[in-house]
C-alpha cells in the first residue's frame, strides 16, 4: 500500500476533516460493536454524544465542509447527519469507513482492546481472534482519500469514521509503520483532525 503521494501537504488537492463519531451507546456500555450486523441499526449516539454534536455544530471552528462522507454504522451516520444538516449538505455513506472488525471479541467488553493493540505492535497483519488486520484497515481507509483526491479538487470533505480506523489512517498518512498506530494520540469522541491542503 502506497501513501507517499499523501505524505506531504503540497500534494493534496482537497482538505479533509477526519472526525470520530460522538460518544456512543457502545462507549457508554463499554462494549465492542464492530460488526455491520450490530452496528448499522443499533448502538447510536448516547445522550452525551448528542450534546457533543450540538455544541460542535453551534461553535464550529473548522473550515466549513463541502461534502460529508461517513461510515454506515448508526453512530457515525447520526454524527454525520448533525453536521450535514447544519450546513445543508448531502451525505455519502462509504462502507470502507466502517469500524475495524474485532472478530471473536465482537459484543464483548472493550477492556479487550489493549490485548489486540499489543499484538498490533508486533505485526500489522495479524488476525488473532479473527480481528481485521491493521494493514487491511489502512488500505481501505487510504482508498477513500485516494478516490476523493482523484475526483475532486479544492473541497473540504468531512470524513466521519471510528477511533481505530482513523488512528491507523493518520499513522499511514505520516508514513510511519502501522505497528505504531497506538502511538498516535487517542482520538476523543466527536474530535476532528484536519489534514490535506491548508
Amino acid at each position: 500500500m502506497s501513501n507517499t503521494f499523501l505524505a506531504t501537504s503540497d500534494h493534496w488537492r482537497n482538505r479533509y476533516l477526519l472526525m470520530r463519531h460522538g460518544h456512543s451507546q457502545a462507549n457508554q456500555q463499554a462494549l465492542i460493536v464492530s460488526s455491520p450486523e450490530r452496528g448499522i441499526d443499533a448502538f447510536g449516539l448516547s445522550e452525551t454524544g448528542e450534546q457533543q454534536l450540538a455544541s460542535i455544530v453551534d461553535t464550529w471552528p473548522w473550515p466549513v465542509p463541502t461534502r460529508v462522507v461517513h461510515s454506515d454504522f448508526l453512530r457515525t451516520t447520526q454524527t454525520a447527519a448533525r453536521v450535514a444538516n447544519a450546513f445543508e449538505l448531502a451525505m455519502t455513506p462509504d462502507k470502507r469507513l466502517r469500524e475495524r472488525f474485532f472478530g471473536e471479541l465482537e459484543g464483548g467488553s472493550d477492556a479487550r482492546y489493549p490485548d489486540v493493540w499489543a499484538l498490533d505492535a508486533e505485526s500489522a497483519e495479524h488476525g488473532t481472534h479473527k480481528v481485521e488486520a491493521v494493514g487491511a484497515v489502512a488500505a481501505r481507509m487510504m482508498a477513500v482519500l485516494e478516490e476523493w483526491e482523484r475526483k475532486a479538487e479544492g473541497e473540504t470533505i468531512l470524513i466521519v469514521s471510528h477511533g481505530d480506523p482513523l488512528q491507523i489512517l493518520l499513522t499511514a498518512l505520516k508514513g510511519r509503520p502501522l505497528t505504531q498506530h497506538r502511538e498516535q494520540p487517542a482520538l476523543l469522541p466527536a474530535s476532528i483532525t484536519q489534514v490535506g491542503m491548508p
